[in-house]
């Protein structure tokens, strides 16, 4: 390999490295959230501000319910017995309150960033 060919491999390396490292960043806050007999357990997540959540949500009821966050802008369907992830954020400070459209009364909760 010529030293021109050993520069440039080695500079594509370099560049991969430092191009990783700016898109690592912070490792990502992982949530989870629970339905079960069509209630979401806990009912009140508190998440950092300003960062981005995956909420993964799992459906242990054998019947579908579907996550619903105007605020939050999130609209998903999950199947009986399964999960969903779902990412959301950054979020500014506040209450952000979701229900699930199947189960309104008994099915609620909110995500509070702080």
């Amino acid at each position: 390999m010529t030293q021109i060919a050993r520069f440039f491999a080695l500079l594509l390396i370099a560049l991969s490295l430092s191009t990783h490292s700016l898109y690592a960043g912070e490792p990502e806050l992982a949530v989870k959230l629970v339905i079960e007999n069509h209630k979401f357990q806990p009912e009140t997540i508190s998440v950092p501000a300003n960062k981005k959540v995956k909420l993964i949500i799992e459906n242990r009821d054998t019947t579908p319910e579907e996550f619903e966050s105007h605020s939050l802008n999130r609209e998903k369907v999950i199947p009986g017995k399964s999960s969903v992830t779902i990412y959301v954020g950054p979020l500014k400070p506040g209450a952000y309150p979701f229900v699930g459209e199947f189960n309104q009364t008994t099915a609620k909760g909110v995500v509070v960033a702080k």
